[in-house]
């Protein structure tokens, strides 16, 4: 008997999606920093024994679209609804049960198990966190709530132990030694998004986009050229930096875990090119990878 099922993340942004999905998997899939709107795809992670397979997926945070491409990643994470064989709907102690009560809606109204997921319950106390769970259980009666640590790994192995309960008898979708669906230029793109978001303050890292020109493998070396996209002149000067020092910077960080990631060396050029007002323009978000429909 082998199980196989689609395990989907939701929730707003910030209360530890991507934490959870890479404690999940047991390896670094999701790039995280504390901003808002840092996962922009939805991205597969896979996890494999002889017996099962767990296909996680990690969505963006719930938002009210602005311009085009927080429609995109809107439309990532409702798509996570309807085709879950478990839907883990993540929130923590500090934000209002009544945020995004539409997505709310209509996470009431999916057939697939709800686990409910309270994150951050190291920042609370008892008494708070059991008026939050009779909350929370008033709004998705019909989920199963569990108070969790995402980065401490509290409670975490019980909700492992519930997926595996909960999805069904079947054949597996991917190859078993797979981890993801992603090609590695992606963990590229997103591993120099990440050091652009937790470099650079205030607006500036929400108008990179990262694309991957340039991935050439060879036995001990992989060459990698990576273009950065922004929205405005000022936007290239502040990630280049004075005298090219901040690009240097984030490039040299970037490295690093890259260079972990495939465990070998890794030769990485960045440049930067002003693409104005990508984030609204069909072709350009379609091009970056972006659902639209």
């Amino acid at each position: 008997m082998h199980k196989s099922g689609f395990v989907n993340i939701v929730g707003n942004p910030n209360v530890g999606k991507s934490t959870l999905m890479n404690t999940l998997v047991g390896e670094k899939i999701s790039i995280i920093t504390s901003k808002a709107q840092t996962t922009r795809h939805r991205i597969l992670g896979i996890v494999n024994t002889p017996d099962y397979q767990i296909v996680y997926s990690d969505t963006p945070g719930v938002l009210r679209p602005n311009y085009k491409l927080q429609e995109s990643m809107l439309n990532f994470s409702e798509s996570a609804l309807s085709d879950a064989d478990v839907l883990l709907y993540v929130t923590d102690v500090i934000e209002k049960t009544s945020k995004n009560e539409e997505f709310l809606h209509k996470v009431q109204n999916t057939e697939a198990p709800v686990l409910l997921l309270i994150n951050k319950i190291d920042q609370t106390n008892q008494k708070e966190l059991e008026d939050l769970v009779i909350e929370w259980q008033k709004l998705l009666p019909k989920a199963e709530i569990y108070p969790i640590s995402a980065l401490n790994k509290f409670n975490v192995d019980l909700v492992k132990k519930r997926i595996l309960e909960l999805i069904p008898e079947s054949p597996p979708y991917f190859e078993k030694d797979a981890l993801t669906d992603r090609p590695a230029r992606f963990f590229v793109t997103e591993t120099i998004r990440e050091k652009i978001l937790l470099y650079y303050q205030k607006e500036v890292p929400y108008a990179v986009e990262v694309v991957v020109e340039e991935f050439k493998e060879e036995k001990d070396i992989i060459n990698i050229r990576a273009l950065i996209v922004v929205e405005r002149d000022t936007q290239k000067g502040i990630i280049i930096g004075h005298k090219g020092l901040a690009l240097k910077k984030v490039g040299a960080m970037a490295r690093k875990d890259i260079e972990k990631f495939f465990e070998k060396k890794i030769f990485l050029t960045m440049y930067v090119k002003v693409e104005k007002d990508w984030r609204s323009r069909d072709n350009l978000l379609r091009q970056f990878g972006y659902r639209l429909d």
